[in-house]
């Protein structure tokens, strides 16, 4: 279907609708005195022309109080901006709902294939046995996260499926009532959420939606391979960080985590439980009566008492024997609902998510270290021993930490959790919590400490049924990423441990860090080629090698279009499985409906099949290999000195929304690592990073020095090889499109009074300057007239959602200047920067 067929189905499904909607949610009278709701319009009207015509945010808002409100005073203009931040807030859950509600029939009009369509394509192409043969063992493992961009509470999750539910119905006096109630119910967390909290958020989309989309593309992935029998239940599993990721979160204790498996494991039993209940009315033969109700009253005990536990095989067996007793004896009857259900718990056993357990390499070596000096290894520091004796201890050393004896609180919770992860693997199943994480690793001792901590509290050195996976994510680890794997996989105990897992390693690459590292491109290609090394090394090692991506939402954290991203590896990159975590508000933008799951899914698990299915090879060749370094070093040089710009730091924590992350109740985890008082790069979450310059619309980190670099080789001739490049390697496609994205939601306009700054005026248009260079460049090697231009439906929904949020982004910045002013209501000023922040957010959908 065209470009313009596909826009006008947009035009139809989504902008009408919302337009209908919104004309009426704006008319509710929720406050007392001015209708806020007919005021929005005339300030999006006055911000939208006031800033093309480069008046900043308070002379434009100064100028629509004076002329279109009765706040004169500057308490009752506060006011008012706060009932208008909290009806933008709501336009931009209706905008979601309208959108969600069309997604199924938008995907109509899509180019995009189905499972089944690439089925066709290889058997056409002959290519089936071989594509056959990988879906047996080929899997998609979606992570869970609770970084701090997803925060609706499971009542405004509620109030959304609703909507998205009336809206496909048209039903517009009950769309009225749901629209009065998301009007009244509050949006954002009264308190700072626990992560507890956290994880019963993202367990109510789990039971909600996944449980159920989760089967019904397993069902649909066998109807499409047309083989009743296939039996490949990991070919889409679920993973959940929160409660389990600990990195820089110090309210993710021990017991957090144990709360949090129980939790997945009683709700799950809920799950089945009600599914019984349902075949219980419909399976009334005698023989399977009985066993069918003994399963139901053991449910029934799991799901409220979280001592009470069922093995897997305590829930599978009598679903086995009811199946043998219906087709022997009743002709099959309702074997097909049976059936179902029982794929159901091969599907999430005992567990429901595996919960994965993650914490930071430095954490590890004080553990450590505090054990060897309690030991008398050591007397102050790790520096004492050699690194063979060092090795040796974590391999070999017959030693024993007893979590009471240390009195770093750190310190004891961490092997107070590693203690207590058997009894987590016992009552979930092993499955339910195999994978310790360790992030700023680059050194092999990232790896050894938790193998040796795993040692030291109990587990045999090759019976530790857990993977240990190191996390590469600045560009010190990821350099040195290769040479430390093999000298893992040089130690005879740490082979044995592998072979105790498969024959498999799992390896972790941080697109988030990496990008606030390394820029954008040198990130990116960095990653790549990092793929390409550990594959190399797992290869010659004959070790499987499994890749997990720390892919953000935005494409300056690795985000973008996922099926394009991986559809875009080449053949010397390892695609064993696909995993990946999907963060913030991307769990309800992405996967958050069964259409959306099943569609995304799809196009996960067909992208690492298209090789084989098409039998491209995506090869790059030495040329273009050269031209990508040439390129990523170029760029990272113009990062570099950026970051390094005596102003980069004070820009971001005295003129954007920084420090304020902090102050809203979004997320459990602070915004920084560590205690220091002064602020530094290396310590700032990449969330509040990106989301920082998001909220600036500037966003930085998903295009700064692309510019400088395509430029730079055009000035050297080499523009016809650069638009070469992007029409035959797929991978650098995919990152100058992802790109576009970042450069199609920024607005410089909004904070072009920055321009006059007397303090960061310079450094504004270092930034401004690099913005202009990326986009004309862009355009240039793409030979697209404006960006995203083959994707009009993409780039009409950002337009949209930028224009919902202008008067919110036109009051933050309003807000701001008064803070640098020294208002006498600094402290209100302050509470509409960190309110405006949810809306922003949200609008956005992959803004951090």
């Amino acid at each position: 279907m065209s470009q313009v067929e596909r826009l006008k189905e947009f035009q139809r499904s989504v902008r009408n609708k919302f337009n209908v909607y919104n004309s009426l949610f704006l008319s509710l009278p929720y406050t007392e005195g001015e209708n806020v709701g007919i005021l929005i319009p005339l300030l999006f009207q006055k911000a939208d022309r006031g800033l093309k015509s480069g008046r900043n945010p308070k002379e434009i808002l100064d100028a629509f109080f004076a002329d279109f409100t009765q706040a004169g005073t500057e308490k009752e203009q506060i006011d008012l901006m706060f009932r208008i931040i909290q009806y933008v807030e709501r336009q931009v859950v209706l905008y979601d709902s309208v959108e969600d509600a069309a997604f199924p029939r938008l995907h109509l009009h899509t180019d995009s294939l189905s499972i089944r369509d690439y089925f066709q394509i290889a058997r056409k192409n002959n290519r089936w046995d071989k594509v056959s043969k990988k879906l047996d063992t080929f899997s998609a493992r979606i992570v869970l996260t609770a970084h701090p961009t997803q925060f609706y509470t499971p009542a405004v999750l509620d109030i959304i499926a609703e909507l998205r539910t009336l809206i496909l119905e048209n039903k517009i006096d009950q769309i009225d009532l749901a629209l009065q109630q998301l009007g009244l119910t509050s949006l954002i967390n009264r308190t700072k959420p626990t992560p507890l909290d956290e994880a019963r958020n993202i367990i109510h989309m789990l039971r909600h939606v996944y449980y159920h989309a989760v089967g019904d593309l397993y069902e649909h992935i066998r109807g499409s391979i047309g083989n009743e029998a296939y039996n490949n239940p990991d070919i889409i599993k679920l993973g959940f960080w929160p409660g389990g990721d600990r990195d820089g979160n110090p309210y993710v204790t021990a017991d957090i985590t144990r709360d949090v498996a129980d939790e997945l494991r009683t709700t799950l039993m809920k799950c089945y439980y009600n599914d019984l209940k349902a075949l219980h009315r419909k399976l009334s033969f005698r023989g399977v009566q009985g066993p069918l109700q003994q399963l139901m009253d053991k449910l029934y005990v799991a799901m409220f008492d979280k001592r009470k536990t069922l093995a897997y095989e305590e829930i599978l067996s009598p679903l086995l024997e009811m199946r043998k007793t219906l087709v022997e004896q009743y002709h099959g009857l309702y074997l097909r609902e049976l059936d179902r259900f029982t794929d159901q718990v091969r599907l999430f056993r005992t567990h429901f998510a595996t919960l994965d357990i993650r914490q930071d390499h430095r954490v590890h070596k004080k553990t450590v270290e505090d054990i060897l000096r309690r030991h008398g290894k050591v007397q102050e520091s790790l520096d004492e021993l050699a690194p063979e004796a060092l090795t040796g201890l974590l391999l070999r050393g017959d030693l024993r930490a007893v979590p009471g004896e240390y009195d770093d609180p750190v310190v004891r919770d961490t092997l107070v959790n590693i203690a207590q992860l058997g009894e987590l693997q016992a009552k979930n199943g092993e499955d339910g919590c195999n994978r310790y994480i360790i992030s700023n690793s680059e050194d092999v001792y990232s790896v050894l400490f938790v193998y040796g901590l795993f040692r030291w509290c109990g587990w045999p050195g090759d019976a530790i049924p857990f993977d240990i996976i190191p996390l590469f994510e600045t560009m010190k680890g990821m350099e040195r990423a290769e040479a430390i794997m093999q000298a893992l996989f040089d130690l005879p105990e740490y082979r044995a441990h592998l072979q105790g897992r498969g024959g498999e390693q799992t390896m972790m690459l941080g697109f988030s860090d990496g990008t606030k590292d390394g820029g954008y491109l040198k990130a990116n290609w960095s990653i790549f080629k990092t793929k390409e090394a550990l594959s190399r090394v797992c290869r010659k090692n004959k070790i499987r090698a499994i890749f997990f991506d720390g892919r953000g939402g935005p494409p300056a954290r690795g985000g973008g279009k996922t099926h394009r991203f991986y559809a875009s590896h080449t053949r010397s990159i390892a695609n064993h499985e696909i995993q990946l975590t999907i963060q913030g508000q991307t769990i309800t933008s992405t996967y958050g409906t069964r259409e959306q799951f099943m569609h995304n899914s799809e196009q996960l698990l067909t992208a690492g099949l298209s090789n084989t299915i098409f039998g491209k090879e995506n090869d790059i060749s030495s040329s273009y290999r050269d031209l990508m370094e040439q390129l990523s070093q170029i760029s990272f040089e113009k990062y570099d000195a950026l970051k390094r710009h005596d102003k980069f730091i004070p820009y971001l924590e005295h003129r954007s929304t920084l420090k304020f992350y902090q102050k809203a109740n979004i997320g459990s985890r602070p915004g920084k690592r560590g205690t220091k008082a002064k602020l530094e790069l290396s310590d700032l979450r990449a969330i509040s990073f990106v989301g920082s310059w998001s909220q600036l619309k500037q966003n930085v980190p998903g295009y700064f020095g692309i510019g400088t670099a395509l430029e730079a080789l055009a000035k050297q001739g080499r523009l016809s090889d650069l638009k070469r490049m992007y029409r035959e390697v797929p991978f650098f496609k995919t990152l100058m499109l992802n790109s576009m994205m970042s450069l199609a939601k920024s607005y410089f306009e909004l904070t072009s009074y920055m321009k006059d700054d007397p303090e960061f005026g310079d450094f504004w248009k270092i930034l401004y300057r690099e913005y202009l260079l990326s986009r004309k460049m862009l355009l240039q090697i793409s030979g697209y007239k404006v960006l995203m231009e083959d994707e009009t439906v993409s780039r009409e929904s950002v337009r949209i959602r930028e224009n919902i949020v202008l008067p919110l982004l036109v009051i933050q910045q309003y807000a701001l200047q008064k803070i640098a002013r020294g208002s006498e209501f600094a402290g209100l000023y302050e509470k509409i920067v960190t309110r405006s922040l949810y809306g922003n957010i949200n609008a956005s959908r992959n803004s951090a």
